[in-house]
């Protein structure tokens, strides 16, 4: 509980645990430093000065003893009064009665028990009538006594000054660590919000800076997301021009099989040839989902409405969800219209209703797609995921099958921006729910 506790208190970033490794040593040496310095040497040092302070007052308390009535008592002391800076009340009217001092004044504690361990017949101290004097009442033959010495001769006049010394020396070190960190880990900041924005398909610019392992990890990051780039720049080029290629032959083969008499062979052969350009536009899309298209500040909420408004005109049973949040989002807008479409797609191919709705937060953007279809099993989710995977058992065939990249493009494109595409049941239709999770 208590190891939970101390998780749950402690910084989360780097810069704050820097800042607590650094001041949780200072203060700790601090702390020790102060109780050794005021428990020994600081309670020794006022110890030994009242004690000589003692000595003087037990010499008058003798002098006073001695002598046969008050005035001669007086008499006898007064030579050594002014010496000694000492003042004398004999006798005392109205003394106190009980020790009194400031309950801040630490060192008060020492003077007291040391004045009553080296003079006899002490009646009481007084710290606190006067913070500049000690008044100490001595019972004498003649009458209650009192005898008022500076505070200065008893203890240290100025004990603060150690501390004021230590906490400004160690807030002036502490902000100059302070500097110092924040500069170490600035480059590494900067190199987190790069790797998280091109996590979402943003490139920033990046330089790196800072100490020689920050700038070796800044160099291999660019290094890596040239490499990412120039693959799906290569990716998409490979697969763009086998398409292009693939659809000159397509054409030679649909002029030819214009010109042969109609029939079942040749409706057969129009079937092959209208599935080779649906696998070619599949193959087209696929390239783009990761492509280079920028990031734009867009509405989701249009997106999704021109999405549904799109399929309607075409005649799908697509309605438009509960749609809950709204604002500019930075999107790549035809890679998630693309996703989104997609998904209306598979819905509409393996339901007769289909739901899309929106819900928008500070965090993320999620669009939902429901059918009311029979779903896909939850074993095999994820392998629904994986390009040209067709789950025939698991969804309805019977209204032409896909090539097995709906959800594939789909989830690339949710990658592509730092999120991830979610298979679920839909707690409303009953069918599937394909949950579109982009991070903002």
């Amino acid at each position: 509980m208590v190891l939970r506790l101390i998780q749950r208190l402690m910084p989360r970033g780097l810069f704050g645990r820097a800042v607590m490794i650094l001041i949780a040593p200072v203060v700790v040496i601090q702390l020790v430093v102060s109780v050794v310095f005021f428990q020994r040497h600081f309670e020794g040092v006022t110890r030994q000065m009242t004690r000589s302070v003692v000595a003087e007052l037990a010499t008058l308390l003798a002098a006073v003893e001695a002598a046969p009535d008050a005035a001669a008592a007086r008499a006898a002391v007064a030579p050594l009064l002014a010496p000694l800076a000492i003042a004398m009340t004999l006798p005392a009217a109205d003394p106190p009665a009980d020790d009194r001092r400031p309950f801040h004044d630490l060192s008060g504690l020492t003077v007291i028990a040391t004045l009553r361990e080296g003079l006899a017949g002490v009646g009481a101290v007084d710290l606190a009538t006067d913070d500049a004097r000690v008044i100490v009442v001595l019972a004498t033959r003649h009458g209650p006594m009192t005898l008022a010495v500076a505070r200065r001769r008893v203890s240290a006049s100025n004990p603060h000054q150690l501390l004021v010394l230590m906490v400004g020396s160690g807030l002036l070190l502490t902000g100059i660590a302070y500097l110092f960190l924040r500069n170490q880990i600035r480059p590494i900041a900067r190199l987190a919000a790069a790797a998280e924005a091109f996590g979402k398909g943003r490139s920033l610019a990046f330089r790196p800076s800072g100490a020689t392992e920050v700038r070796a990890a800044g160099a291999a990051f660019l290094d890596m997301r040239a490499r990412i780039e120039r693959h799906i720049e290569q990716r998409t080029l490979l697969l763009s021009g086998v398409s292009h290629d693939l659809r000159t032959p397509l054409t030679r083969m649909r002029l030819g099989l214009a010109m042969l008499p109609e029939g079942a062979e040749a409706a057969a052969l129009g079937q092959d040839i209208d599935e080779m350009e649906r696998l070619i536009a599949s193959f087209l899309d696929f390239a783009r989902g990761a492509g280079p298209e920028a990031p734009v500040a867009a509405d989701p909420a249009a997106l999704v409405a021109g999405v549904v408004e799109r399929a309607r005109r075409a005649g799908q049973p697509v309605t438009l969800g509960p749609i809950a949040g709204a604002g500019p989002v930075m999107l790549r807008v035809q890679a998630v219209t693309r996703a989104v479409e997609n998904l209306v797609g598979n819905g509409v191919r393996h339901g007769r209703r289909v739901e899309v709705g929106l819900r928008v937060n500070a965090r993320e953007v999620t669009i939902s797609v429901d059918d009311d279809g029979p779903g896909i099993p939850p074993a095999r989710r994820e392998e629904a995921l994986r390009p040209f995977s067709r789950l025939d058992p698991a969804r309805n065939q019977d209204r032409g099958g896909g090539v097995g990249l709906g959800l594939a493009i789909a989830a690339d494109i949710a990658r592509s921006h730092g999120g991830t595409l979610r298979l679920a049941e839909s707690p409303t239709l009953g069918g599937l729910r394909a949950e579109l999770v982009l991070a903002r």
